[in-house]
């Protein structure tokens, strides 16, 4: 396993980490052949192209000067630092077993969750559900063609701008120092009005810890912060409505969480709570060695964490301000359309609410509307799942789905 850490390399070399978090599982469950940067964290390229030097504008910033990152100097490449986790001998690691928790977070040892995992109930929750339950069925399943052919589109893209190295990252607190990295690097980018790609982001939403990584963030001509979402199309046209479903939220959802970065709402015990790091736990020699290319003076996790905190205190970076889903072939990579998605917040809430119940053990998971039962040809889970048309209680829950429960607890006499 390896997390991508990318950023413009200068004399400081800056660096920018892409913290992926998902597999390629989702679109392998669902036979659906849209495919977007944020979901091809695992595939590996060896096809290493080079990329033309471009100019790094000079930046008066406060975080800057915090990073003591040289503001004349030239980009020269981007850099892809994968942090893999060191080889061990002995028996392979085994399979976690449900824990005795009555909610999924629980059950499934879940810490946080990713934002496409929060899309992937927009297509099915019971395939999400079933994903945790029965996770060998997933075993010997193939990327598609297709999936192949999009990632050689996203892969040249990234490609055009960086290069890729590695770090070992021996602790958790180290991948997720991986990540917050990238994200301190890529703030005086965007305070010089550059695009960045691969932007972790991260927070509390809704009692929930959501983690992800936006696609792309560039300035317009009309000087609006955009976010873009690229997604490939098997055929040159744009996908059903029940899959820009899920892409719509994913949009919205990282909107939400980058909003809630830069006005400085992240908070150090959200982060030690949820995901279960250590502050105190030094930081790995591959690790300190890339902080201090970016002239850092941390040693633990938890100064490494307080000094983004600061940074995104004061940043004074806008919120974003239009969303934009773009489809392109993937065959011949010819844009086929690019669309912007609304955003109300309030409104972004309360579908989060409804989908986060299912988490959080307030309902059981819901199979797809009678409408959409095309969907079970393509799941590798049909011949598991007990869900049929029309078996939905008057609640809209699936009564039919089974899951593994702990016993009851006992108290002694």
């Amino acid at each position: 396993m390896c997390e991508y850490f990318r950023g413009p390399i200068a004399h400081s070399q800056q660096l920018k980490l892409s913290a992926r978090h998902l597999t390629m599982n989702t679109k392998l469950l669902s036979g659906s052949h849209d495919i977007s940067d944020a979901e091809l964290e695992n595939i590996q390229s060896e096809r290493l192209g080079s990329a033309n030097p471009q100019p790094l504008p000079d930046s008066e910033s406060s975080v800057t000067g915090k990073l003591s990152i040289s503001k004349k100097c030239a980009v020269e490449r981007l850099v892809a630092v994968c942090a893999v986790e060191p080889a061990t001998t002995g028996s392979p690691r085994k399979r976690r077993r449900p824990g005795l928790g009555w909610n999924p977070m629980e059950r499934f040892w879940r810490t946080h969750l990713a934002v496409t995992q929060v899309c992937a109930q927009t297509w099915c929750e019971l395939q999400v559900a079933y994903g945790f339950e029965i996770p060998h069925v997933l075993t010997g399943q193939q990327e598609s063609p297709e999936m192949k052919a999009g990632a050689d589109i996203h892969l040249s893209r990234e490609l055009e701008v960086q290069r890729v190295v590695s770090v070992p990252a021996l602790t958790r607190e180290d991948r997720q120092a991986v990540s917050f990295l990238n994200l301190l690097s890529m703030i005086p980018a965007l305070q010089a009005g550059l695009r960045v790609r691969e932007l972790p982001v991260f927070g509390l939403l809704e009692g929930v810890f959501l983690m992800g990584v936006i696609d792309e963030l560039c300035y317009s001509e009309r000087g609006e912060l955009v976010l873009s979402e690229l997604k490939t199309r098997r055929l040159h046209t744009l996908p059903a409505p029940a899959q820009v479903k899920g892409h719509s939220l994913q949009v919205r959802l990282y909107k939400l969480l980058f909003d809630s970065l830069v006005r400085g709402d992240l908070q150090r015990e959200h982060v030690m709570s949820h995901l279960h790091l250590r502050p105190e736990r030094a930081l790995g020699p591959g690790v300190l060695e890339h902080a201090g290319k970016l002239s850092l003076q941390v040693s633990t996790f938890g100064e490494l964490l307080d000094l983004l905190i600061l940074n995104l205190t004061y940043c004074e970076l806008p919120a974003v301000d239009r969303l934009s889903l773009e489809y392109c072939h993937q065959g011949t990579g010819a844009p086929i359309s690019s669309q912007d998605v609304p955003f109300a917040e309030g409104q972004l809430r309360e579908e989060l609410r409804d989908y986060l119940a299912y988490w959080t053990g307030h309902r059981e998971p819901r199979g797809v509307d009678i409408e959409e039962v095309w969907k079970c040809s393509s799941c590798c889970y049909q011949q598991h799942c007990e869900w049929k048309p029309g078996e939905s209680t008057a609640t809209g829950t699936t009564s039919a789905y089974k899951v593994t429960t702990p016993p009851k607890k006992t108290t002694p006499s």
